[in-house]
């Protein structure tokens, strides 16, 4: 069952790197707005009244890594094939393979990720960390950072891809993929802290973040990057990501269980 989940992890990227071109215009794309937030970052810096809780190098360097790393963390990155076997009613052939669909769809999501951010994160990287100050990527403070931004990362990944697997199977019920793709997105953007990052919103709201498993994604990995999180608090935290991604995990295995066995299709 492993061999089929890597062949079509393998496949999926092997597709997603010829891409180039899209590549390229996403990372004028990202580029462009990474200005646009970062500009927005100063303004409200130079008037505050009061010492913000992250440095604004600190949040220049999370938004950057944001714009790095974006196809690792959107959750309104789709892959609107998964809708059409569910809408259409091909979901029956899915069905028909030896391995188990979640899987299946799993690796394909997290290669269909992979592939697209191994195309666009290194050009951003190597360009923001050369940029004058205060516009440039600011580097860790030392390598053992970088590997636990590396790990977290990764787990705040695998959650993404738990989380969207959520998304498709939603649509069995809802059968609106625009309508599921749309909450979740909006939703999962802004508690992640992909418009501001957590430590800057109000008190009562951060409370309510941390309840939830978005800021794990984003939020979690990229303070740890910039040092605003201790190691200490980096080891706790991935603990708690991979406490997350079980959780998901197993709560996506068993409604895509029930899902399928309530799937009727109808026709020749």
């Amino acid at each position: 069952m492993i061999r089929a989940y890597l062949s079509v992890f393998k496949l999926r990227i092997n597709t997603g790197l010829q891409y180039r071109a899209a590549a390229l215009a996403g990372i004028g794309t990202q580029f462009f707005f990474g200005s646009i937030f970062i500009m927005i970052f100063m303004a409200f810096y130079a008037n505050s009244t009061e010492a913000p809780p992250m440095s604004l190098s600190q949040v220049i360097t999370y938004t950057w890594l944001k714009q790095a790393f974006l196809a690792l963390i959107m959750l309104w990155i789709r892959d609107n094939e998964l809708f059409q076997l569910i809408t259409s009613g091909n979901i029956a052939y899915e069905m028909c393979r030896p391995s188990g669909i979640y899987g299946f769809w799993y690796a394909k999501l997290l290669a269909q990720r992979l592939s697209s951010a191994l195309l666009r994160c290194f050009p951003i990287l190597i360009v923001t960390v050369f940029l004058p100050a205060p516009y440039r990527l600011e580097l860790p403070p030392d390598w053992l950072t970088f590997l636990l931004f590396l790990a977290v990362l990764t787990a705040g990944t695998l959650m993404v891809i738990a989380i969207s697997m959520l998304i498709y199977i939603s649509v069995f019920v809802t059968m609106s993929p625009g309508g599921s793709l749309l909450i979740f997105s909006i939703f999962g953007e802004f508690l992640s802290g992909m418009v501001v990052p957590v430590p800057l919103m109000p008190g009562w709201m951060q409370d309510i973040v941390y309840l939830l498993p978005f800021h794990w994604t984003a939020d979690f990995p990229f303070r740890v990057f910039t040092g605003d999180i201790s190691k200490l608090d980096a080891l706790k935290g991935l603990a708690a990501q991979l406490a997350w991604l079980a959780a998901l995990a197993s709560f996506g295995h068993y409604t895509m269980n029930r899902a399928l066995r309530r799937v009727v299709v109808q026709g020749g």
